[in-house]
């Protein structure tokens, strides 16, 4: 294991005084040990000391071969800014020392070494310091963005580009703070590339269960069936095991009646590549296949991550206290991070559409929990009640080993973000513009739809409601709806909400409409107390203020500073037969009639609610219901059902106001008389 002249273990002065010495007198490498030490020293020491160390060594270096050592000393520092330049113009201590370097072979008049060590022609890297990169490329002409229209083969290359992108920037220190560590802990390139594989995982998810029967979602996993093969041919291996992790997940998994719609080719196939991933005897068949390959390949990073720690796990850094280098550990290591490197440099014949990358970046980044993923299954096929309960915190056993990179999700900077919201914009102005006057029609809308499973409707877009979506209203929504920025507003931001079951009409805060059901009809901040609907828990933008408690466990007032947008759900009368009184908007026509109805709760509580025929007020997604004035001065603070405005949602509202309109005429006529005590 170990080099057969240093034995099992060296000190770090003796590796590099054998490192010199592998060169001959014309520069030539004649052993594979300065390589060794040139990639793995950063596992012992930072390369600015490393640097330093030859550089004591070529300016008190003497006798006789004095020159000759010197010569081999810069030969080194050659071939390490050849082999890796990346070094000398992203480690600012090591471009200092290198400059002293200079500066003391200048002295001595060595103008040879002088040249030999000379970083001025090194490209710039700082590329691997971004998260993001964007390539200016010519557009060659329109290209359909939906998902139904992309051949398997066109998707896989663009997932490969961004897969490719993102495995490059990750660095020797990245992978070696997360052997170490065994965390993500200030580590965002890692953090970024293991958020990626999630991302296509959930989006696999996602796009399977946007269909809304089994027929169609049975296509879309024979789509991405066809998806995982292009994979495997173009050797990209991590994003082929996201592919098949998201296939294998219990969301889809679970899903007997959309199976049965698959051919049996389709099974075949998808059975073949889940074995080509699984972790059978250590990832056998993959690593059979890895192997195998030649050429551009992307690895499964959390199988190398793993082998990483294991060998720092069963050997030290260190023997003899800290004086020497354990060279059998450090062997091991080299040949796993040679074989990443190698990979790194490798060029990928990918030429992407850039406005399908945008579109595609931005919907792997539209962030799922495991259970709203799997409750969302379940709205699509519910459980058989003969079946075993199963459930999202015990999900049935998958062969992808998607644990280790659990829970992560990227956190880059609000102006980041920005900036890649706009071009996503951009794009899709370009392409669903047809007669480019800066406005996307409905129409139009439905085919960019295509490409983001849950959108909201096209009224949340459109909110001054003129009946299309400007580049700003796009970009405000796009701002709003990312997750991504929920995390960026501070702790005053973040709300404790806990699923709540309402026994009394209650509003949402974030889009003033009516929490609707029997049971767990929302959610409600244990904190501050407010409302909302389970979609709008994360768009809220409401401060979260602690309550100011009264002796009365019916009355809670929530504390509002000046800067509270929306209003709170109307408080409450505590008598044991509640009123909940929708009170009459002033307007032109004559004031209608209000009828009754009595609830009766699980809990045996009575709640009478009082329902107007019309409603006058309306509300969207974005604006809120009532202004701050007109709130502040009301004395009952009472509600109003809100009307949404759009055309498409128009006719469910309907239905709900034929019901209500039936239900207040049957009243009129057949009377219901409350039980018990009157109020």
């Amino acid at each position: 294991m170990a080099t057969s002249t240093l034995g099992k273990e060296a000190s770090l002065e003796a590796i590099l005084n054998e490192s010199i010495h592998a060169f001959d007198d014309n520069g030539e490498l004649e052993a594979n040990l300065p390589r060794m030490l040139l990639l793995m020293h950063r596992w012992y020491v930072t390369s600015a000391e490393l640097a330093g160390k030859l550089l004591i060594m070529y300016r008190d270096c003497k006798g006789d071969g004095c020159q000759r050592t010197r010569l081999k000393i810069c030969y080194l520092m050659r071939y390490w800014i050849v082999t890796f330049p990346a070094e000398f113009n992203l480690d600012l201590g090591l471009i200092r020392t290198t400059e002293e370097f200079r500066e003391v072979a200048a002295k001595l008049g060595c103008e040879e070494h002088f040249r030999l060590i000379d970083i001025s022609t090194i490209p710039s890297y700082d590329w691997m310091r971004k998260l993001t990169q964007r390539k200016k490329q010519v557009k060659k002409g329109k290209a359909s963005l939906l998902f139904d229209h992309l051949k398997p083969m066109e998707l896989a290359e663009h997932l490969t580009f961004l897969e490719f992108k993102s495995f490059r920037r990750i660095s020797f220190p990245d992978y070696k703070s997360y052997v170490i560590h065994g965390c993500l802990l200030d580590n965002p390139t890692l953090e970024r590339s293991i958020a990626l594989f999630n991302g296509v995982s959930q989006w696999v998810q996602l796009m399977v269960l946007s269909k809304p029967t089994p027929s169609s979602r049975a296509e879309v996993i024979t789509k991405y069936i066809h998806v995982a093969q292009k994979l495997r041919q173009l050797q990209n291996f991590n994003t082929l095991m996201a592919v098949v992790g998201g296939l294998s997940h219990s969301s889809i998994s679970r899903l007997k009646e959309t199976q049965s719609h698959l051919s049996a080719e389709v099974v075949k196939m998808w059975s073949e590549m889940t074995e080509l991933v699984s972790s059978n005897n250590n990832y056998s068949c993959y690593r059979k296949a890895f192997s195998e390959c030649r050429g551009f390949k992307i690895p499964i990073l959390g199988v190398h991550l793993k082998d990483l720690i294991a060998v720092h796990v069963v050997f030290p850094d260190w023997v003899e206290g800290r004086s020497k280098v354990n060279l059998v550990k450090m062997q091991q290591l080299y040949m796993m991070f040679s074989e990443l490197v190698s990979m790194q440099s490798a060029v990928a014949q990918v030429e992407p559409n850039m406005d399908l990358i945008y579109l595609l970046t931005l919907s792997l980044d539209l962030y799922y929990t495991e259970d709203e993923i799997y409750e969302l299954s379940l709205l699509r096929e519910p459980r058989n009640p003969k079946s075993l309960p199963t459930s999202p915190t015990t999900p049935n056993k998958t062969l992808v080993p998607l644990d280790w990179a659990s829970g992560v999700t990227t956190k880059p900077n609000p102006s980041v973000v920005n900036k890649h919201i706009r071009k996503v914009v951009d794009s899709v102005f370009r392409n669903y513009d047809p007669d480019h006057d800066g406005y996307i029609s409905q129409e139009d809308f439905e085919n960019i739809a295509a490409n983001f499973p849950f959108l909201d409707s096209f009224c949340v877009f459109d909110q001054d409601q003129d009946g299309l979506i400007s580049k700003d209203e796009m970009m405000a929504y796009f701002l709003r709806a990312n997750p991504l920025l929920q995390s960026q507003m501070g702790p005053g931001f973040m709300h404790n909400f806990q699923e709540m079951t309402y026994l009394k009409p209650t509003f949402c805060e974030h889009c003033a409409g009516f929490l609707w059901g029997i049971l767990k009809q929302g959610y409600k901040c244990k904190d501050c107390g407010v409302n909302c609907h389970k979609q709008c828990r994360e768009l809220l933008v409401l401060a979260c203020r602690k309550l100011l408690r009264s002796g009365s466990l019916g009355c809670v007032t929530p504390d509002r500073g000046p800067h509270s947008r929306l209003p709170s759900s109307p408080s409450m009368p505590t008598d044991q037969d509640e009123v909940f009184e929708f009170s009459a908007v002033t307007s032109a026509s004559p004031t209608r009639e209000t009828k009754s109805i009595t609830l009766m709760t699980g809990s045996a509580q009575r709640i009478s609610v009082r329902l107007q025929r019309a409603t006058i007020s309306q509300a969207t997604q974005t604006e809120p219901l009532w202004s701050q004035h007109s709130w502040g001065t009301s004395e009952t603070g009472s509600h109003t059902f809100p009307k949404m405005k759009h055309r498409t949602h128009r006719e469910n509202y309907q239905n709900k106001a034929s019901v209500l309109g039936e239900l207040t005429d049957h009243i009129t006529d057949r009377r219901i008389t409350r039980r018990g005590k009157d109020s």
